[in-house]
């Protein structure tokens, strides 16, 4: 395998950061200037020509500003951006070649490592987004939650709102006859996970995996099941599904149909969660370096630029293009711009609703990759117990920060970036409590945070 970086380059590059960080000069100076582009010269792009997928929705925005705004081009990087059907689809078509990476769900990497569904060796050198999702409930079910939500001195119903509010309409709908379905994206999406995690917080069984049903209902209260992002409200319209969870635009579009209303959002199940990554094979890494490295050193400009505020509205008419997103401006801004509309006329700024670079969240960290590995062992999607260094180590084959430190170290010796926004980190984020519940986090301790919880599996502690 050819080397990313030539010695001499390596050293130079950390002198800058180093520098950047602490040194007493700021200023930059010709040494500087040459090292950029001796740096530059060196980055021998093995595969110029790639083409990336990725599903419609606003946090595949990475992709489309690394497009339109040059930065694959600056690093020598011919991309075509190409819209897929279904996550399925996406995760296929870069096992298979056919994709040289894609924006994915989160779970799709880490659950092809760890052993549920499709196997393959895949890499994620890049965290494309924190938060941007929400659940929303039909109008029908919203009017009998509605009743059971606090309001606030205004009237409006306070946030966040809890699943406490739903379970007396499952259980009338259950004594009517009727199962509680809801829609979630892929059996192995954050939504999946974070619909779960809402509906168990209030002592509502969602259901469980085994490995002889991989339908997730066993023992359900709710019964969720797949539905492809676009076609949640159409799906929901048709009584199909009573409720769902999903990225946007799809959320807001229910609002601007008048066919459903939004009751919380996942920064409010998880404060600042990661939501989708960037995906290349571990083989096309192996075997492009240099290309990866590159690829990684646009997104990353494209998350920055992308959280400047001025910026959002020309990134709202990028991703209105048919080519991309393809939903109304309008449906895009209520969210991109640092507002979401819960009930019709019931606007609320949430500026960090979409979060593209601040808080390092480009950063893949292993806490990140581990938290999803604890929720497939809770649901049983990871059917057997595992000692709780294996999360640790199942994470590190997935999760690739090496080449993201890389592609940052070259963007602040060009001066792309500060060095400041390169996290001094292990790899972990600090224990945190910012879940709707107020549990815990220690992705140092995984096994501990799985037996915290009320419903789901339990295991026998290693540590």
């Amino acid at each position: 395998m050819k080397s990313i970086f030539k010695n001499s380059i390596s050293l130079t590059l950390i002198a800058l950061v180093v520098m950047a960080c602490g040194g007493k000069s700021t200023k930059k100076t010709e040494e500087t200037a040459q090292a950029n582009i001796h740096a530059k010269a060196s980055m021998e792009i093995e595969k110029p020509q790639l083409t990336f997928g990725f599903i419609k929705l606003t946090d595949m925005a990475p992709l489309a500003i690394a497009k339109e705004k040059g930065f694959f081009e600056d690093e020598g990087l011919f991309v075509s951006v190409e819209a897929q059907s279904n996550w399925k689809n996406v995760l296929d078509r870069v096992i298979d070649g056919q994709l040289d990476g894609s924006h994915m769900l989160a779970g799709q990497p880490i659950a092809a490592g760890a052993g549920f569904g499709r196997q393959a060796e895949l890499v994620t050198p890049f965290s494309m987004d924190l938060n941007g999702n929400g659940i929303t409930v039909s109008n029908d079910v919203w009017s009998k939650m509605k009743p059971n939500v606090p309001k606030g001195a205004d009237g409006k119903p306070l946030h966040p709102i809890k699943a406490d509010a739903l379970k007396p309409v499952i259980t009338e709908y259950k004594n009517s006859g009727k199962p509680f379905k809801m829609g979630m994206v892929f059996p192995v999406s954050t939504h999946n996970y974070e619909i779960r995690y809402w509906l168990a917080a209030a002592g509502i069984h969602p259901g469980m995996y085994t490995a002889s049903n991989v339908q997730g209902q066993i023992d359900a209260e709710v019964l969720l099941s797949v539905t492809p992002p676009p076609q949640m409200p159409a799906t929901l319209e048709a009584g199909t599904i009573y409720g769902y969870c999903v990225g946007e635009p799809w959320n807001q579009q229910a609002v601007f149909k008048g066919i459903g209303v939004p009751v919380t959002t996942n920064y409010d199940i998880w404060k600042n969660n990661p939501e989708k990554v960037f995906v290349m094979t571990k083989k096309f890494i192996e075997e492009n370096p240099n290309t990866a490295v590159a690829v990684t050193k646009a997104l990353i400009r494209a998350g920055k630029w992308l959280d400047v505020p001025e910026n959002r509205a020309e990134a709202v008419k990028i991703l209105s293009m048919p080519q991309y997103v393809g939903a109304d401006e309008v449906v895009l801004a209520n969210s991109m711009t640092g507002t979401f509309e819960f009930e019709k006329g019931d606007k609320r700024s949430m500026p960090d609703f979409n979060v593209f670079y601040k808080y390092n969240a480009t950063y893949p960290f292993y806490s990140d990759g581990i938290w999803f590995l604890t929720q497939m062992r809770r649901w049983g999607q990871i059917p057997e117990s595992k000692p709780a260094e294996w999360y640790g180590e199942t994470i590190k084959d997935i999760y690739r920060p090496d080449i993201w430190e890389k592609a940052a170290a070259l963007l602040v010796a060009e001066g792309h970036i500060p060095a400041s926004d390169i996290p001094a980190t292990d790899g972990y984020k600090p224990v945190t409590s910012d879940f709707i519940d107020g549990t815990s986090y220690d992705a140092k301790d995984p096994i501990g945070y799985i037996n915290s919880f009320k419903i789901g599996n339990k295991d026998e502690s290693s540590l």
